[in-house]
């Protein structure tokens, strides 16, 4: 039997023409090139050599070994190189998926992570505080969010060890150390911004500035966060490793996917009323599995907050957006018992949490034009024991 060609993919694969997202890759014959890839079926476009084969004005750009520079282009150049790449699939500048090694695809300058889920919110605060309100008197009127650390988020396939922290349960007299004994995963949905910005950015901006999407887990150890979270928030519970897909699915790739966010309960101040924009939210569908089983399937669309009201928040006050800028939208959680993004929500906070050698997938597709499918890279990380523990 003749070898398929990459230009022939399986039908309803999430990787084709209407999906292309950029990585940045290296080879067995050259691991120290690192060059930018764009994913096709299960191959992945060499895109600097096509660049440069095709005497494309975008040729310097793409022979970069990261996605910097052409994040930082601006959206006209990112819908023009989307535009040549999909002429260049008919070449055969092509590595098979399987034969690659992939790399963080960018520079990550800062990173936030929101908690965007009412469904997701609700469900933490009846476990939390099982006698009041589970929404804050705030929850309603603003996303809320805080900065994590930039220099943990790892790509795809990184393997996390079990943080070792402070942890206090209620009886115990004093606290404790060592590792997490409740580690837990948060399927989360990244946005990469592309266009930085001295000034605040407004909905209708958003798509000036954001470059892309990826999923996120943003592994949390929930015994080390419960001990230090008050009065000052996440903090080492959050800070040892935030998991990203090594696959940046441009935003453009989803217009097919757009659709109304759930009703606004509350009133909204002007800069955060999407009322009259276009539909801000996302019918991402994610698959959370644990050592190749499925036990959740959260839907983005239910999120309460969309990406650009989190971005118009987050820079509303002045603060400034760099290429490279990462914003999470917390924990995706939707109605369903199985449509819950996180651990302590699937097992009403009593466990069991993740084992030394757990390995978590995140995986997820949204609806396209003529009825394909938009793919998102996965997200994989395995649980390795905290330093100075005995491996399993």
């Amino acid at each position: 039997m003749p070898q398929q060609s990459p230009r022939e993919l399986p039908e309803g694969d999430p990787f084709g023409a209407e999906t292309l997202p950029y990585g940045v890759f290296t080879t067995p014959d050259a691991p120290a090139h690192r060059r930018i890839g764009v994913r096709y079926g299960a191959y992945v476009l060499d895109a600097a050599a096509a660049a440069a084969a095709h005497g494309s004005a975008h040729a310097e750009l793409l022979a970069a070994p990261s996605l910097d520079p052409l994040l930082a282009a601006g959206r006209a150049t990112w819908r023009a190189v989307r535009a040549e790449v999909r002429t260049w699939l008919a070449d055969g500048r092509f590595h098979a998926l399987e034969d690659v090694t992939l790399h963080l695809p960018f520079e990550v300058a800062d990173y936030v992570d929101f908690y965007a889920s009412e469904h997701h919110a609700t469900n933490v605060g009846r476990i939390f505080r099982p006698n009041g309100e589970p929404l804050t008197p705030n929850w309603k009127h603003l996303p809320i969010g805080y900065h994590g650390r930039a220099g943990t988020v790892v790509v795809s396939g990184t393997d996390v060890v079990r943080p070792n922290g402070q942890r206090k349960a209620p009886a115990d007299d004093a606290p404790t150390f060592g590792p997490s004994q409740r580690l837990d995963i948060e399927a989360e949905v990244g946005f990469v911004v592309g266009t930085p910005s001295a000034s605040p950015v407004s909905l209708g901006d958003f798509r000036e500035h954001v470059f892309g999407v990826c999923l996120v887990n943003d592994w949390s150890a929930r015994d080390i966060q419960a001990w230090e979270y008050v009065p000052l928030g996440p903090f080492l519970g959050k800070s040892f490793a935030t998991s990203v897909s090594a696959w940046i699915t441009p935003l453009d790739a989803f217009d097919e996917a757009r659709t109304t966010p759930p009703e606004r309960t509350h009133p909204l101040l002007p800069y955060l009323d999407d009322s009259g924009a276009e539909p801000g939210a996302i019918d991402l569908r994610i698959e959370v599995s644990v050592n190749g089983e499925t036990i959740s399937r959260p839907p983005f669309a239910a999120m309460y907050w969309t990406a650009a009201q989190q971005l118009a928040h987050m820079t509303v006050n002045g603060a400034t957006l760099r290429t490279g800028d990462l914003f999470a939208s917390g924990t995706v959680s939707g109605p369903e018992p199985d449509q819950l993004g996180c651990l302590l929500e699937l097992t009403a906070g009593k466990g069991p949490y993740l084992a030394d050698g757990d390995e978590v997938t995140l995986t997820a597709w949204a609806p396209g034009p003529g009825g394909s499918r938009i793919g998102l890279g996965e997200v994989t990380g395995r649980i390795l024991p905290a330093v100075g523990t005995a491996a399993p």
